[in-house]
This record gives structure tokens, sequence and C-alpha cells, in this order.
């Protein structure tokens, strides 16, 4: 069984496929791997144990009607646990949404569904996907397989970290600052932001509605491209989805090639705040690229440097307006409500109880921020910032294929080390909040280890929007040259549990 849960995604779909494996036995195989160490690593919330083998044993009944299978049939997956799934808990890792069990599943739910994939369970998070490191989850951190006493990244640490320690071959992530790109190279797994509207967000619950999306993790490439390929598409039901065809990311991930590509390294990320591990790797990884018969140009983008200043008022103001509805008459949690006090009682009741200090930070910055007489000085600048990071890509783009940088200036931090200093962590996302402002693709997948500490790195590819196939192209290139160099820094040297 250790060897089944080693397999790839793909492998996985194939022996199921051709019946050398049963959906059952696979899926077995991993609830007992998360039986076995997720005490220790804590990446799932809630495990749905006998809803998996009722997916997998409709997989394998299909199987032997002689009826097609899709390309992920019988594969598990870790769902975070801010999507809607019918019947099971979704809490977003909130007290205030503790125990609530949706009535619908999310577009992202229903698809893995259709397409047979086997749904483990869910993942741990930053309350409402707002952290970069899952220690703001209202039950409690998760850690890195890599090494339990640091931070699997966040707000998807749950994901990741399910990936990394072999209890899922697949999860979904989302990513509003980054939340998908920072675990996964923390982790050492392959984690990507398509672009914005390219997955559907209905179902999705909104932390900030103009940056979210969702999207796959892996421990491979081509994992990745075959999970984006199941989730995405036109949408009628989100009213932000692109009704456009889904780029080719499968095809690009099987035939991966950076030849005669242009390669942008951005100028402005690196510097002051990088670990020198770090910036090895991922020059290692440019000249990497540049054997590999790419172009490399360095690439100026000045408005990145305000990126963050930027995000973290736009986030928390969209933040403040979506989060108006947890008011304790509709859903989840009540305080107080005892009939003696008033309605507007009991919601402050609820939302002191409920909330957890980070999400009421943001609320309370998002409000000032929106508030009569400061809107335009602060809001409204911030917008106007990211006009300007938005103009700099598209002159990226003129001159380059696709951008390169650091998908994190760190590796993996100890955990409780930034938690009473929330602009070391919001620093954490300095690479990758550039691309949700835009809302361009964006990949993470792992370069290697730091020489200091042995940990994880990710290279960070970033693609103009609806270009999503070229970052299975550079990314399925790139892993298969550092495999045959140096072995898989995963699927090779995978922590033990």
């Amino acid at each position: 069984m250790s060897d089944l849960i080693r397999l790839t995604a793909a492998e996985i779909a194939a022996k199921v496929a051709s019946g050398e494996l049963t959906a059952v036995e696979v899926t077995e195989a991993h609830l007992a791997r998360i039986e076995a160490v997720d005490e220790k690593v804590h990446a799932f919330l809630h495990v749905d144990r006998e809803g998996a083998l009722a997916q997998a044993r409709a997989v394998d009944e299909k199987r032997e009607r002689g009826e097609e299978l899709g390309p992920l049939a019988g594969v598990p997956l870790a769902l975070k646990d801010i999507f809607t799934t019918r019947g099971i808990p979704t809490t977003v890792g909130s007290k205030i949404l503790e125990g609530w069990l949706p009535p619908y599943d999310a577009t992202v739910t229903k698809r893995l569904r259709d397409a047979g994939v086997i749904v483990l369970g869910k993942t741990n998070m930053d309350e409402f996907a707002m952290g970069s490191s899952t220690e703001n989850s209202a039950y409690g951190p998760t850690g890195n397989p890599w090494d339990l006493t640091r931070i699997p990244g966040g707000s998807g640490g749950g994901s990741s970290a399910s990936l990394a320690s072999f209890q899922a071959p697949l999860a979904i992530g989302t990513d509003t600052g980054g939340s998908i790109r920072q675990p996964a190279a923390v982790t050492g797994t392959v984690g990507v932001k398509p672009t914005y509207g390219g997955v559907s967000r209905y179902g999705m619950v909104a932390f900030s509605s103009s940056l979210d999306q969702g999207g796959p993790c892996a421990r491979t490439v081509l994992d990745a491209a075959l999970l984006h390929e199941v989730i995405a598409g036109h949408d009628p039901l989100d009213s932000t989805s692109i009704d456009a065809p889904v780029p080719q990311v499968v095809e690009a991930a099987r035939n991966g090639s950076v030849q005669g590509m242009r390669i942008g390294v951005v100028k402005e990320f690196a510097g002051e705040g990088y670990q020198a591990g770090v910036m090895q790797r991922f020059n290692e990884s440019v000249e990497l690229l540049r054997e590999l018969g790419a172009e490399i140009v360095e690439i100026s983008c000045p408005s990145f440097d305000k990126a963050l200043a930027a995000y973290y008022l736009i986030a928390p103001s969209e933040c403040s307006s979506n989060l108006a509805r947890f008011d304790a008459m509709r859903y989840g949690l009540r305080v107080g409500d005892d009939g003696t006090r008033s309605a507007e009682d009991v919601t402050a009741l609820t939302r002191a109880e409920g909330f957890g200090a980070e999400v009421k930070r943001r609320i309370m910055l998002g409000t000032y921020a929106l508030s009569s007489g400061y809107y335009d000085a602060y809001y409204g600048s911030a917008q106007k910032v990211r006009t300007l990071i938005t103009r700099d890509f598209e002159k990226a783009f003129e001159q380059v294929d696709v951008l390169v940088s650091p998908t994190t200036p760190t590796t993996a931090f100890p955990i409780g080390e930034r938690a009473d200093d929330p602009m070391a962590m919001y620093l954490a996302d300095l690479c990758t909040i550039p691309a949700n402002l835009a809302g361009n693709a964006a990949m993470s997948l792992p370069c290697g280890l730091a020489p200091e500490d042995g940990l994880p790195v990710g290279l960070q590819i970033i693609a103009p929007a609806m270009a999503d196939d070229r970052l299975y192209k550079v990314g399925a290139a790139v892993e298969a040259a550092l495999t045959a160099k140096w072995g898989h820094p995963l699927l090779e040297e995978a922590p033990s549990l």
C-alpha cells in the first residue's frame, strides 16, 4: 500500500481504467494513510470515509459495465474547506460556520464528482482564507510534512500538506494573494492559480471577490494539468466566469518545452529579505531554462513594489463587504439569542465569538478604507495602483512569453514565529500578489531544496490571462530537467512521517 499512495494521479487513473487496480483499493489505501499520519499533520478537518468509498464503488461499477472513464476517474482528492459540499461540513476554517451542512455543491465540487474523482474530505485552512501559514484556522494549525514544527503555507496549507504527506495525490486550493502557490512552494508540490474567471467561483465562500480563484494542487505538473482541465470552463452560475475554451493545458504538460521562448526575470523580485538558498535555487533554475533553449530577459515592473500595499487595502475592503452576511440570522453560529437581546446585540456577540483575530483585523481595515472621507484616499488609490500593475504586466508580455521569480522570499518558517507580526506574515505573499491583482495565470513548482535548511523552494511562472497552457509548457520542461538531474524533490526525497 505504501507504493500505491506514491503513484501519481495519472498512474492511478490508468491502472483503474485498465482494471489493474480498483478505485476502492486506491481509496482505502489513502484513507488508511490519513488514519495513520493525519493526527500529526492535521491536514484534514473532515474525512468523508463512507462518501469516498461510495464514490469509488460507483467508478468501479461503471468500469465493469464497460463505460468510458474520465482521465482522473478513481483518483482520490483533498478539497479545501472553502467549497460547499452538499451534506458534508463546510466551515472555511471558522467557528462561525462550525457544523454547517450546505444544501448544494459548489460547481468545482460537482465537476469533480461528475469526473469520478474521489473526494476524501475537507482540508484545513486559514479562517476565510485569510493568512499565509494556516495558523489562523479556528481548528488549530497544520504542520509541514517536511518538518512538522514549520508552517505548510496558507491559506491552503491543509491541501498542500495532504499532498506532501501522501494522504492524497490531488487537492484543490484557492488563491486570493498566493494561497495556492505559496503553500506549494514550501511543501515541494505544484500549485496553479488559473486565469481569473477560468474556474467557477460558484459555491466557493467569498473572501475577496475580485481576487479569489480556485485551482489545482498536485505533486506533478501533468497531474495538475489533468485536474485543471476537469474543474475549468465556463459556468453560467458565476457572473465572472470566462465564456471561452479552456486552454490546452494537458497537451502543454505532456509536451513541455521552452525552446525558442523568451522568459522574463522580474528585477523587483530580489534583494533584501530574500533567503540566500531560495535565490540560489532560483538562479540555477534560470540557468537551466537558458540551457533548455530559452532566451532570458531581465524585466522591470516598477509598480510591483506597491502591490502588497494595494492588496491589503483591496482584499480587506472586499472581505468587509462579503463577511457582512454572517449576521447570526441566516446560518451558522448564533450567540446570546436568549429572548432578551436585540438582533443587533446577537449579531455583535456572534461575530465577536465566531470570528478570529485576523478576520476581525481585516474586516476593520476594510471597513475603515471604505468609510466616508477615506474611500478615495485608500480604496480608490489602491485600485489605481492595481491598474498600474496590470499595465506593467501588459508591457512585460509584449517582450516575453512568461515571467519567472521565486514563489516566496523564504522557505517554510517555524509555526508561531510570525504569529504576532502581521506585517512579517504578509511579506510571505510578496511575489505572488501581483498576478492576483492583474488576474493573470501563475504556477509554483518545486525547484530544489535550500542548502541552509533542506526545505523546498518554489519557482513561480506567470503567464498572460488565458495563456494558462504556457505555465504547463514551461513547468513540464523544468520538472523533467530537474528530475533527470536531481530526482523529483518530493517523489524521491519525501519526508517520512
